[in-house]
Formats: structure tokens, C-alpha cells, sequence
């Protein structure tokens, strides 16, 4: 296996790789994955240096945990860190934050991983209040003690939301968006998260694969992909597809970006590397549907740092393409 860059994960205090493996794609919302294709991108990526896996119980509704704690049961070399999600899927109102259904969920994940004590938990982008309710902190710190979780984290859709949990002693890590096209987190998140040793998971890295520079006016997604059917938030935030980011400006942008790539490297590559040299950055997290994507993303940690220049062209691209056009609540 390839040796790759180690960071530690907060206050989890366990070292990942800094490229990991998010797997919603390995679920569903990006089309129908099969079991063997599944597998062969997970050995890709741990063959390639990962060590850090992100799931989430609601993708395709374990589909993907399951997939993994498959693959990890005849690994068990691999070393793999695995972050899990819970709570979406229960109505989405703070109410069903309580430990009763902490204790459910957490045991649908651990039965589907195949372990009796899950590495990390994440609220997944719970209802706003929820960031601040001191039951809730206390009910995650009872799954701790109750040894169902090692330890536990919050994944997010807006920097007050991480700064809100930012406060709190227990967490260990913030998961939020972060690329190129999304700069919002670099200026308060990211320093706040250094300050309190806080670790930071880098997700939806390549805007939902626009950063590749591979689509077009006349691609056409899958119908039971959320690129077409959450263009506009209808089945969850608007911000989890393309960033936030229209479409149509998202590719001219997308355009841009691809010319400011270093000789010899994708875009996609270098939008990854643009996130590992980001102060306070544990991890990203690139999703993957063939073995030659896993490749290629894990690739990006060997890169050199991007130059001063490079880094200027992005911010100023950043500024004048998408900095208007983007909801303030990102």
C-alpha cells in the first residue's frame, strides 16, 4: 500500500489520511452503485494510502455503511478510521435529537458496520437549533461513556452552525463544505477550529464534480441523481449540490479553473490540493464511483503545494465569477 500524509483528526486524536474516502456515492443520490463496483473502489483507495472513511446511515439508507463494514471484515489490515453520520432519517425537527433515538441509530450503524463501538458519530446537518442544546451535547457524551462511540463530531451546512459547535468541549471534529468555489469557512471556521483543536473534514471538495472541468451545457445526470433532482434544494440544502452554486455560472467558472491547473495536474487535483494546504484541514474527502477515481483523488496528496500565484488567480476567480452569486447563508 502507499504510505500517505497522516494528520490528526482533532480531538479524536487518531491519524487519518489527508485525502480520505467520502462514500454517499457508494449509497445511492448519484446512482445505482453495485456491490463489487463498491468494493473495488474502497480496496483503490486504501491500496492508494487512505486510511479515513466517511459514510452516513441515510446513504442509501446504510447501503454504503454496510458496504463497508463488508469490505473492512476482510481488511483487517487496512487501518481505516470510520466516520459515520446519523439523523437524517427522521423528520428533521429538533425534537428527535434525544438520546432514546441517539441509542437507535447508533445501533442501526454499528450492526451495519460490523463493530461494537463506532470510531466517530456525526449530527448530519441537524435542524439549526440543535447546534446549541445542551441535552443534546449531554446525550452524546452518554453514548461515549455507554462506549457505543469513541468520540463525536458535527457535520454542517453554514459557518455560524460550525462556530456554534466550535464552542462546545466534546467536539471533535466540524465536517463542512469546502473547495475552491466555496471560501466562506477559510476566514472565521477554519482559524476558530485551530484555536480549540478542533479537526476539519473538507466535504463536497469538488462541488459536485464540477471542479473536474468534465461537464457540460448538455450533461445529463442519472434521474435518481441529486444533480438533477436538488438543482434547487427540493430534497435537501441547496448547497450540498454544485456548492450552491448555479449551474450554468458554476461551469463557466469551472472553465477558468481548469486553465489554472499545474502542468501535469487535473483540475480535479488541484482543487484537492487547494484543500490539503489550507491551515487546520485534517481531511478531505472525495467521493469516488471506479477504482480510477479513488486513484487519482488519493493522487492529489503527492502534489507540490500550489504557488502564491496560483493560489491569488483561485481567490481572485473566487471574487469575480462567484462571490455575488452565491447565498450569503454559504
Amino acid at each position: 500500500m502507499i504510505r500517505m500524509e497522516q494528520r490528526v483528526l482533532g480531538k479524536t486524536g487518531r491519524n487519518v489520511s489527508v485525502v480520505g474516502l467520502g462514500t454517499w456515492q457508494l449509497g445511492a443520490d448519484w446512482g445505482e452503485v453495485a456491490e463489487s463496483d463498491a468494493f473495488a473502489v474502497l480496496d483503490a483507495a486504501v491500496e492508494s494510502g487512505v486510511t479515513f472513511f466517511d459514510t452516513a446511515d441515510v446513504y442509501g439508507d446504510g447501503r454504503s455503511e454496510q458496504f463497508i463494514g463488508r469490505y473492512l471484515k476482510g481488511r483487517p489490515d487496512a487501518g481505516v478510521f470510520v466516520a459515520t453520520k446519523m439523523g437524517r432519517r427522521a423528520d428533521q425537527v429538533p425534537e428527535n435529537y434525544v438520546l432514546d433515538n441517539f441509542r437507535a441509530w447508533n445501533d442501526r450503524s454499528r450492526a451495519n458496520l460490523g463493530v461494537d463501538t463506532l470510531d466517530l458519530v456525526q449530527l448530519h446537518c441537524p435542524p439549526t437549533p440543535v447546534y446549541t442544546s445542551d441535552a443534546v451535547y449531554d446525550a452524546l457524551d452518554t453514548l461515549v461513556a455507554e462506549e457505543r462511540i469513541a468520540a463525536y463530531a458535527v457535520s454542517v451546512e453554514t459557518c455560524a452552525e460550525a462556530l456554534a459547535a466550535l464552542a462546545r468541549p466534546g467536539v471533535a471534529s466540524v465536517q463542512i463544505i469546502l473547495n475552491p468555489f466555496r471560501l466562506k469557512p477559510l476566514k472565521e471556521v477554519l482559524p476558530a477550529a485551530r484555536a480549540a483543536g478542533v479537526g476539519i473534514i473538507a466535504r463536497v471538495p469538488l462541488a459536485s464534480g464540477l471542479l473536474t472541468g468534465k461537464y457540460t451545457a448538455d450533461t445529463v445526470f442519472a434521474e435518481n441523481d441529486h444533480r438533477t433532482y436538488n438543482r434547487h434544494g427540493e430534497a435537501f440544502d441547496q448547497g450540498e449540490t454544485f456548492s450552491g452554486i448555479e449551474y450554468g455560472t458554476g461551469l463557466a467558472a469551472a472553465a477558468e479553473f481548469a486553465g489554472l491547473a499545474p502542468e501535469g495536474a487535473t483540475p480535479a487535483a488541484t482543487a484537492l490540493r487547494w484543500i490539503i494546504q489550507q491551515p487546520g484541514v485534517s481531511s478531505v474527502i472525495p467521493g469516488a464511483r471506479s477504482v480510477e477515481q479513488a486513484r487519482a483523488n488519493s493522487g492529489a496528496a503527492a502534489l507540490p503545494p500550489l504557488s502564491p500565484s496560483t493560489l491569488e488567480a483561485i481567490q481572485e476567480l473566487y471574487d469575480r465569477r462567484l462571490r455575488a452569486s452565491i447565498h450569503p447563508r454559504w
